[in-house]
């Protein structure tokens, strides 16, 4: 069975309820809106699933990746300490900062080797979720 939106959902916004049996790839529809819906396919766990997106989904601000040379905050807090200088060699799960969050100690550790290039914070300084704490080379 390929499911592409739940019943629930298309009685509420009474929309078109489409599903396909692999086999056939017959599409059949219960319910209508009047005009043909524009499917779009989405995979999730290695599922193929197709479906109606949103305007609002449509018009959201696209995801980056992450430049792999930036360490940032996972939350806001307090940094507790600094435990490399600039210029130091870390390696993969070093410990760089411990960050003081919900009155609980967070060892932030480096995700890949490299040299310092720059350290934005320092001990005693308040951070926010996804600041820049340090760059490396």
């Amino acid at each position: 069975m390929f499911l592409i939106i739940n019943r629930f959902q298309a009685r509420r916004k009474n929309m078109a309820f489409h599903h396909s049996n692999k086999n056939s790839g017959n599409m059949n529809k219960e319910g209508t809106t009047g005009k043909k819906p524009r499917l779009k396919s989405l995979g999730i766990e290695g599922t193929r699933y197709k479906t109606n997106f949103t305007k609002k989904f449509e018009n959201r601000q696209k995801w980056e990746t992450i430049d792999d040379r930036k360490l940032l905050t996972f939350l806001p807090g307090v940094i507790h300490k600094v435990k490399v200088k600039k210029g130091q060699k870390v390696k993969k799960g070093d410990s760089m900062v411990i960050l003081e969050a919900m009155k609980m100690q967070n060892k932030i550790t480096i995700h890949r080797d490299g040299v310092i290039k720059n350290i934005h914070v320092k001990e005693g300084q308040k951070v926010v979720k996804g600041m820049l704490l340090m760059e490396l080379n």
